[in-house]
């Protein structure tokens, strides 16, 4: 156990993080984004699993880490062959391990915040070596509080045997411990947002892979300790920020979930609770998130003026964060709307407006949580424009593309967007190509558990019925009609 504060040495001042202009340089005229996707294409090609993106590059560049763990290590040593980790500007592992001197009743090496190599079975955290002299908690200045804190460990990173309901998934701890929220024997500090931050990217992460179903009936154990996390309070204002858009962001996350899982209710209900903590706090790119996707949960569920609504409240609160990208996808929410309104001019215009602001390309300023919206998304959500008007042929031409365009490792859309092209095939009078297709959709299945998309599927089944004797799709139906049925 630490020594008592009245014991404990006064902390040291903490000095500004020494920003990292050697690889700032190696990025060059990159975006931080283009520079992420760069590293998690380096990654793949040596087997490694990081989940880089422009936040974190933004991090090591203002000398937030001062050393990558052991995943980024190999892939910036991939990346840049030849050099160092001194050379990328980074301070050797060893000075910011954090060890100390320890006095006669404490245990060495109780205060190694972490593990050596990547722990939890995982190698894609944002966790990376702390830098020591930044990390300490508002309230206690010892050594321990650059531990992740009690309750979001346990909600987010213990690999113990909990499963995601689906064993594909493996294991991912979002086991909760009631009576660690309950004590809230300190106030959270920087160390519990970022954990909050990383268990989003995690279930995205997820999500991206597998799909939402098995991952829903896990990931309201997290969202509670996060809001747990709110009801402590945190001393300085600026981690507070960040605790209140960390929470907000999972609650999303955990609605989308729902959404996607069909649980059309339950969504409404955490995005609605996002948005009341987003105007809260006054946090436009929070409030603009929710929106967003409250008008594709509108949407879907049959209210295609809500959506309209809701994705033109959301441009007007998102204009001002200068992200051309974030623009051009609610420009997209608001044509599915239009198109669900049976309103062709409108979704058109709609439509073109999403191109246009696609085309300036990615920035600094894109929202972190829009790294699934690419060109294949863009054609993706085009192609469910289309087919909501009847277009099927235009339909399939951008649900083929999408699917083309997609990155293998997203399995879950690349379930979706072939789903997609199924159906239009298959209500275009195409039922041979629709039931191939329909076929590769059947192959992902059992890495991919999406509602969504088996109810896709089941309507394209239906379609393709009174064409058994159509090249492969009575091979399609009776598999079909095999897969077990979700509850």
């Amino acid at each position: 156990m630490a020594s008592s504060e009245a014991t404990s040495s006064p902390p040291m001042p903490t000095p500004p993080p020494r920003p990292n202009l050697a690889f700032r340089q190696l990025r060059g005229r990159r975006s931080p984004a283009e520079f992420a996707a760069a590293v998690r294409r380096a990654a793949r090609e040596i087997g490694e699993r990081v989940s880089c993106d422009a936040r974190y590059v933004g991090r090591v560049e203002a000398g937030e880490i001062r050393c990558p763990n052991y995943a980024y290590e190999r892939v910036f040593l991939h990346m840049f062959p030849g050099r160092t980790l001194t050379d990328l500007g980074f301070a050797p592992r060893s000075s910011v391990r954090g060890r100390r001197t320890h006095t006669a009743d404490e245990t060495p090496g109780a205060y190694e915040p972490y593990e050596r190599e990547e722990p939890y079975g995982t190698q894609d955290r944002e966790h990376d070596e702390p830098d020591v002299h930044h990390a300490h908690h508002e309230n206690h200045p010892t050594y321990d509080n650059y531990e992740e804190s009690d309750v979001l460990r346990r909600a987010f990173m213990t690999g113990g045997g909990a499963t995601v309901a689906a064993a594909s998934l493996g294991p991912i701890g979002l086991a909760f411990d009631a009576a660690a929220a309950g004590r809230a024997v300190r106030r959270p500090g920087t160390s519990d947002a970022y954990a909050l931050e990383d268990a989003v990217r995690r279930i995205r992460l997820l999500d991206d892979r597998h799909g939402a179903d098995g991952l829903y009936r896990r990931a309201s154990a997290p969202l509670r300790a996060a809001y747990a996390l709110l009801d402590a309070g945190a001393t300085r204002q600026a981690t507070a920020d960040r605790l209140h858009s960390g929470a907000g962001e999972l609650a999303i996350s955990v609605g989308w979930l729902a959404h996607d899982s069909g649980r059309f209710d339950d969504a409404r209900s955490h995005y609605a609770e996002a948005l009341a903590t987003a105007r809260m706090t006054g946090d436009d790119a929070l409030e603009a998130h929710a929106f967003c996707n409250t008008a594709f949960l509108a949407r879907d569920a049959g209210r295609p003026r809500e959506a309209v609504r809701a994705a033109q409240a959301a441009q007007r609160v998102g204009r001002p964060l200068g992200s051309a990208r974030l623009m051009s996808l609610l420009a997209l929410r608001e044509a599915g709307g239009w198109a669900g309104l049976a309103d062709r001019a409108g979704c058109e215009q709609a439509l073109a407006r999403a191109q246009a602001l696609f085309e300036r390309g990615p920035s600094d300023a894109d929202p972190e949580w829009m790294s699934f919206y690419g060109e294949a998304e863009l054609e993706g959500l085009e192609a469910q424009c289309w087919s909501t008007l009847g277009d099927w042929r235009r339909a399939a031409r951008h649900a083929r593309q999408a699917a083309r365009l997609q990155d293998p490792h997203f399995s879950r859309n690349i379930a979706l967007y072939t789903a997609e092209l199924s159906d239009d095939l298959a209500r275009g009078g195409r039922p041979d190509e629709a039931a191939a297709a329909g076929m590769r959709v059947l192959d992902l299945l059992d890495q991919v558990q999406s509602s969504r998309i088996q109810t896709m599927l089941a309507g394209t089944a239906r379609v393709l019925l009174p064409h058994r004797r159509a090249t492969g799709v009575s091979g399609f139906l009776e598999r079909h009609a095999s897969l077990p049925r979700t509850a």
